[in-house]
């Protein structure tokens, strides 16, 4: 376990070296002129070699590139070019809503996709199955901005019940974190049926049932244990699902988040601005997948790594 933990560590930065250097490329690839954006539609071509001087934009690619990475290893990401406000400072006020609303729509996720899927096994082929089955089907094949703005619709606009855009209050959290959980609801929802009716399959269950233990116990101590593996892996990759999504919510219901400021920094071709919201996000997703790869160890510690 240990040598896993050190090996993991040790490619930890070369994964985020290897993002940064394919954002780096692409922005640079992508149409669009953040000087030419910066000067205004109608400066001069100087005017413009001028802005670009001014940005570093002038220089060689991996001279460019070079100068980034030397400044994130040392924390500072850069100033944002429409803003000129540092980029750390920007992500700063930025993230924490982002990491609310993803904590928030994780923990309904889980909650409601592990329990359902759970009964769904235990009462295979009855109507709780078939409703469980019909809603993962669902959720898996409808877009979550469109159950947004669905949810909008009816509960914020005909009823009135809940608020329609920002953030203030608890209220404001229900619409946004129920569209984004409710593709990964449905999926954690069928993996935790399919991995539990494989579990309840196996001869260890059937001798557990022959010792007269109930079936409480028998789904709660035995199965259930077993079927949590695939159930957490599914569990840690779909955090980098969620923070994907969220930059569609944050869009649609005005969420002053990382997803929104991502959108709004790529319409204005902020390089800075993008590269380190990309950073921020994969810096978070491989983070959890390497915590849930130790909760995995802790589930079964019989479990070897490579």
């Amino acid at each position: 376990m240990i040598h896993y933990i050190i090996k993991k560590l040790l490619v930890f930065p070369l994964v985020i070296i290897t993002v940064s250097l394919i954002i780096f490329a692409v922005l640079r690839f992508i149409p669009g002129d953040p000087a030419r954006l910066m000067a205004g539609k109608q400066a001069t071509q100087e005017a413009v070699e001028q802005m670009r001087e001014r940005l570093g934009l002038n220089q060689h690619f991996f001279v460019q590139y070079g100068k980034f990475l030397k400044n994130a290893v040392k924390g500072d990401l850069g100033v944002s070019i429409r803003s000129e406000k540092t980029v750390i400072s920007i992500l700063g006020k930025s993230f924490p809503n982002t990491f609310k609303l993803v904590i928030v729509s994780y923990v309904i996720a889980v909650l409601i996709g592990v329990i359902a899927g759970i009964l769904a096994a235990i009462y295979q082929y009855s109507w709780i199955d078939q409703v469980v089955m019909f809603l993962a089907i669902l959720g898996a094949s409808t877009a979550n901005f469109w159950v947004a703005l669905m949810g909008m619709n009816l509960f914020a606009v005909k009823l009135g019940w809940l608020p329609l855009l920002g953030t203030g209050s608890w209220k404001h959290f229900i619409l946004p974190a129920l569209s984004l959980a409710w593709y990964p609801t449905a999926l954690i929802a069928r993996m935790s049926r399919s991995s539990m009716l494989e579990v309840i399959r196996q001869d260890y269950i059937k001798t557990a049932r022959a010792k007269g233990l109930n079936e409480f116990k028998v789904y709660i101590k035995h199965a259930l244990r077993n079927a949590l593996i695939p159930i957490v892996t599914v569990i840690g990759l779909h955090f980098g699902v969620l923070l994907a999504g969220a930059v569609v919510t944050e869009t649609v219901f005005n969420w002053p988040g990382l997803g929104r400021l991502l959108v709004d920094a790529v319409r204005y071709r902020d390089y800075p601005l993008i590269q380190g919201s990309v950073l921020l996000s994969v810096t978070s997703v491989v983070t959890v997948n390497f915590v849930v790869d130790l909760l995995i160890t802790q589930i079964n510690p019989r479990l070897k790594f490579d």
